[in-house]
């Protein structure tokens, strides 16, 4: 295949114009709002899974952390439909880009981190000094628990990025040995493509995982700082 490893992951453009925008806005068209008394199946699964899930996830907030109750489905919402859209074939996935995931995770690690400096000032202050702390370390692990402080957001995005940019690559190396493989074995090319099938099952599965890490992951920056 002479198609670059990469060319999935580029921007796409429509007359010049990137139409990353349209495709960030995409996925809210998939939950829609009920306009009716009794709903159907699909908004009464979507509505279960929803409730689910801010259960769940909620459970260890205080009255003022469940007030990003909305917050956070939404943000594990878009994060999973984007990733699962991105699986189809010829799609981007903006999950895959750097930029978009430090931009989902510095606002809202920093939302967080000034929170727990507006109402825990004192606790918030506390851990960049572990009680007990010999007097020679105290430089030192204040600059080291600033550091581990601020690589937090980026931990996030690189989090995601990596893992939905390894299962697309891998998902097209493992396509273009199949295509290649048919006319050389044809039993071989049937196992790498059950192989295929296999890992798109699991990418579906890690599409949605890696969306709940994220939004958990803020839940309990959250909740550390509230």
């Amino acid at each position: 295949m002479n198609e670059n490893l990469f060319a999935s992951f580029i921007a796409p453009t429509m007359m010049g114009l990137p139409i990353v925008t349209l495709i960030i806005m995409f996925p809210s068209l998939l939950f829609p709002t009920p306009k009716r008394l009794i709903n159907n199946r699909t908004i009464s699964i979507q509505q279960w899974l929803i409730q689910l899930t801010s259960k769940q996830m909620m459970a260890i907030h205080n009255q003022k952390g469940q007030t990003w109750s909305l917050m956070l489905m939404s943000l594990i919402m878009f994060i999973g439909s984007t990733n699962i859209l991105g699986l189809l074939p010829h799609s981007f996935t903006p999950t895959t880009q750097l930029s978009m995931n430090l931009g989902m995770a510095i606002p809202l690690w920093s939302a967080t981190v000034f929170t727990g400096f507006r109402y825990k000032t004192k606790t918030s202050l506390a851990h960049f000094l572990p009680q007990g702390t010999p007097a020679l370390l105290i430089p030192m692990l204040v600059i080291i628990e600033t550091i581990s402080l601020f690589i937090q957001p980026v931990a996030l995005a690189v989090r995601l990025t990596a893992n939905i940019t390894a299962g697309h690559l891998l998902i097209h190396l493992i396509g273009g040995a199949t295509l290649a493989l048919l006319n050389i074995s044809t039993m071989t090319a049937f196992i790498t493509f059950t192989i295929l099938i296999l890992l798109t099952i699991l990418e579906f599965a890690v599409a949605l995982i890696q969306a709940y890490v994220f939004t958990l992951l803020v839940s309990l920056y959250l909740h550390d700082n509230t």
